[in-house]
């Protein structure tokens, strides 16, 4: 369910209470939740999965991203979320895309080249082509 993009970065579709346990065994030490509350509201809200994580030792951030896209503030959010975590970060939303996506440009603000994100992301499952060019925007802007 997890999928690897890079040796601090791991991105799943959403978790459960339990799969708490699995990531802190891979060496998970933050998750990140990108997905709104009520999305789904069948299915486990940031409060619960906050509340299984810090019970777990992990720490928690929360940075929702609808499907309106995505925002400086978020992109930055994620970048220090990436910067201060104290080992491999999970992050989860519906599918994964969106924390690929978000963890791409956040990479990007942070200094890495978009042909390596591009084979980090496939290698992983997910692709970057409708990002593109904010990717670029990104870069330009660094």
């Amino acid at each position: 369910m997890f999928r690897r993009i890079d040796d601090r970065f791991l991105a799943s579709p959403q978790i459960t209470i339990t799969d708490i346990a699995d990531a802190k065994a891979l060496g998970v030490t933050t998750i990140v939740n990108n997905r709104p509350d009520g999305e789904e509201p069948a299915e486990a809200q940031g409060a619960e999965i906050e509340a299984a994580a810090v019970a777990a030792g992990l720490a928690y951030v929360a940075i929702p991203v609808t499907h309106a896209g995505f925002s400086a503030p978020q992109i930055k959010a994620m970048a220090d979320a990436l910067q201060t975590a104290d080992g491999p970060v999970l992050a989860y939303c519906r599918s994964g895309t969106r924390s690929t996506l978000l963890w791409a440009l956040a990479r990007t603000r942070l200094g890495d080249d978009k042909a390596s994100l591009q084979a980090k992301v496939a290698a992983g499952g997910y692709d970057l082509s409708s990002i593109e060019p904010l990717i670029d925007l990104v870069a330009s802007n660094r």
